[in-house]
């Protein structure tokens, strides 16, 4: 089981921050990836339910689904279809710094079939993560 774990602090409120990153089509300069909402959650339309199809310029699409969104404070997501990846979860967790800011804790486990393949998906993973943080703080 791999896991990735990156923090980023952001001059913006913790509500602007979900608010922002809640929106499936925002998070194609975090992940690097090309993102789009395929189906609507059952009461918001990037909440619990909610589908993304993620892609490599339209290669190698994958869909993620929104299994919990609470306002402010988390949003989790998992792998629900055509990733070579297993029992991957993704964990958004955001908090106050106190100075008006956010802070974003990002943790995503996953494993693989292959030995030693989740090690390099996870290294690619964080520096994209990493890469992709400053992008997003523009964006704010």
């Amino acid at each position: 089981m791999a896991t990735v774990h990156e923090t980023y602090d952001f001059d913006v409120p913790v509500e602007r921050l979900y608010e922002h990153l809640s929106k499936h089509e925002n998070l194609k300069p975090l992940l690097g990836l090309d993102v789009e909402r395929i189906s609507e959650g059952t009461t918001d339309p990037n909440g619990v339910g909610s589908v993304r199809k993620l892609s490599v310029k339209g290669a190698l699409p994958f869909e993620e689904t929104v299994t919990e969104a609470i306002p402010n404070e988390r949003i989790e997501y998992r792998i629900t279809k055509g990733s070579p990846l297993r029992d991957h979860l993704g964990v958004m967790v955001f908090s106050s710094t106190g100075a008006g800011g956010s802070h974003l804790d990002y943790t995503i486990t996953f494993d693989t079939a292959v030995p030693g393949l989740d090690r390099v998906i996870a290294a690619g993973t964080a520096r994209t993560l990493r890469r992709g943080f400053p992008k997003i703080a523009r964006q704010l």
